[in-house]
């Protein structure tokens, strides 16, 4: 997720229907099917079984993390949806839209380490 957004970038500047444009399609769809799907999948099964193991559910930071963990997972679907956006050729965003994109999961996942880790409440 941390990689998608920065493709974007690079895409918006391609010339529609060129090589360019859709060796960006292949890498986009590569990412998301091949690493960011599965990544995601695989951070909710281990996720939740972990915090069942520590007994996490009760905790106030377990449901701060949880909630930005679901923000972070429709972060994943727009870019799922971006994706496909690009596929059809039909993006109408400007490089700065997805320059500013590309930060919300590093926020995301630097706030859900800090929580994590520090267990603050």
């Amino acid at each position: 997720m941390l990689y998608l957004p920065r493709l974007f970038v690079y895409h918006v500047d391609a010339a529609v229907g060129s090589d360019k444009s859709e060796t960006f399609k292949i890498m986009e769809r590569r990412l998301l099917k091949a690493i960011i799907n599965p990544a995601m999948i695989s951070s909710w099964i281990f996720g939740l079984w972990a915090a069942y193991e520590i007994g996490a559910f009760s905790q106030g930071w377990f449901h701060a993390k949880l909630t930005l963990v679901l923000l972070m997972s429709a972060a994943h679907g727009y870019l799922a949806r971006c994706v496909k956006v690009f596929a059809r050729d039909e993006n109408e965003k400007s490089t700065k839209f997805y320059r500013i994109l590309n930060e919300v999961p590093t926020v995301l996942m630097i706030v859900i380490v800090i929580l994590v880790i520090g267990k603050p409440f």
